[in-house]
Parts: structure tokens; sequence; C-alpha cells
């Protein structure tokens, strides 16, 4: 066939090579994107990649998601709700936004927000060790209460005592008489954000902003029994498979493991 063609056999061969690389790289994207619960983009396909060995670029990526329709989730607005209650408890923040190179447990930080299950809101809470990002506790239920940062506590499986300090906004969940008294029983010191002042929980916002995205975000629930093994599901991919890019593209426990024993 190369004879009647005029053309090289190792020509022909290079070409089919290519084929076959390219399908492989198509086949590992969509795994890639598919085992991130269709949330990675191009940044974190890239990384991801190299570690299989494979040197691509974004556009290249970016390409192949165009031509299987790969969409994340982040590519969509999303509305945000505004607080309204606030807590004006005189509490410092003493966190005061350093957030990075934190030891173990030493800042634990908090936020709630909200998913629907059928025709109503519920609330899911969050509890997040600042050296590594990992969620450490977690609840969910129809009331955006004191109740459901408590539950979140009683999900951490660390002696409670190892931790140093509570922080979050000032909304009126985090200001209850059984949350001061866990907190002193655990010498934990309470550190508030100031007033008005979204950034001072800021990794607390931007964990909520991905668990909005990724876990809750265009879903309706079909009883808090759903919600609540959905939640917990998804905090163990997050925990344990999702890669972060402020952890070198590494999981929380594999940040926890390697970089800080």
């Amino acid at each position: 066939m190369c004879k009647l063609l005029n053309v090289t056999r190792s020509s022909v061969y290079y070409q089919s090579q290519n084929v076959v690389i390219d399908h492989e790289l198509e086949q590992m994207i969509l795994k890639i994107f598919k085992d991130s619960r269709n949330n990675d983009g191009t940044r974190k396909i890239k990384q991801v990649l190299a570690k299989h060995g494979y040197t691509v670029s974004r556009r290249k990526i970016a390409k192949i998601m165009k031509k299987y329709g790969l969409v994340s989730n982040y590519t969509v607005k999303h509305y945000k709700v505004h607080r309204s209650n606030v807590n004006e408890e005189v509490v410092d923040n003493v966190v005061n936004r350093q957030f990075n190179d934190r030891k173990r447990l030493d800042v634990a930080v908090s936020d709630l927000t909200y998913v629907r299950v059928k025709n109503r809101w519920h609330y899911i809470c969050l509890i997040i060790d600042l050296s590594n990002r990992e969620i450490i506790g977690y609840s969910s239920g129809p009331n955006k209460d004191s109740a459901l940062v408590l539950q979140a506590f009683s999900k951490i499986q660390s002696p409670l005592h190892e931790i140093n300090i509570f922080h979050s906004d000032r909304g009126n969940e985090f200001k209850n008489k059984s949350l001061d008294e866990l907190l002193k029983a655990f010498k934990i010191e309470r550190s508030l954000s100031n007033k008005g002042t979204p950034y001072d929980n800021a990794v607390a916002e931007a964990g909520f902003k991905i668990v909005k995205t990724e876990f809750a975000f265009n879903r309706i629930f079909n009883s808090q029994k759903e919600l609540s093994l959905e939640l917990f599901d998804y905090i163990n991919w997050y925990n344990t498979i999702r890669i972060h890019g402020s952890l070198n593209y590494q999981t929380p426990v594999q940040y926890r493991l390697k970089c800080r024993p």
C-alpha cells in the first residue's frame, strides 16, 4: 500500500502512533474529569496528567474538553445569599488573616452554607483545619443554629483540646452558651471576624465556595437522610481524593501525612 501511494512506511507508522496516543490522552482526560466529579479545569487536569507521565499544554486539554463537551462546574455563575443577623460579641480577631504556615489543629475555621431539600432550605456546617484545609468536622440539618455547629464539633476525630483557636464570622449561629462552654472546657481560644469583613474568614469562605459549587449547586435532595449520606461521601472524597492547588496539588490527607506529621 505504501508503494502504491508513494509514501514511506515510517510516516504511516508515525501518524498511526499519534492517533493511538491522542486517543489514550483523550480517554485519560475524560477519566480525570469524571473522577473530579466534573469540577477540574485545565490547570488541575494538567497536574494530574503530569503525575501519569503526560506533558500536555492547557490549550490542548481545553481543545479536548471542548470536543467532548466537558464543562467544569466552576464556569457557572452562582447566586450568593447575603447575611443579615450579626453576632455583636466583644471578641478579638485573634487569627488576623494569618492563614498560612499554621501547625496542625492550631486554628480551626468554620462557616455555614445552604442546600435545597425538597421545597425548603437546609444547612451545612463545616470545620476546617487551617494547616491543610482538611474538613475535620461537618453537619447538616434543617435549622441554621448553634446546634448545627455543636454537631459538627462532635464529628471531629482528633481530641478537641488539641485545637488552639476556633475562628468564625459573626453569624448568630456561633453565639451560644453551649458552644462557649465547649470551647472553655477544652481551652480553645475564640476568634471572630471583624464586622462586615468577610476576608477575615477567607479560608472558610473559599471552602464553602468549593462546597456550593461542587456539591450543592443545582441539586435538590429528597430528604435530610439523603443529604447526610451524600455529604459524608463528599467530605471523604474532598479530604482523600480531591487535589488542592494551595497544597501543591495534593489532597489534604496527603499533605498532612507528608508535610505536617
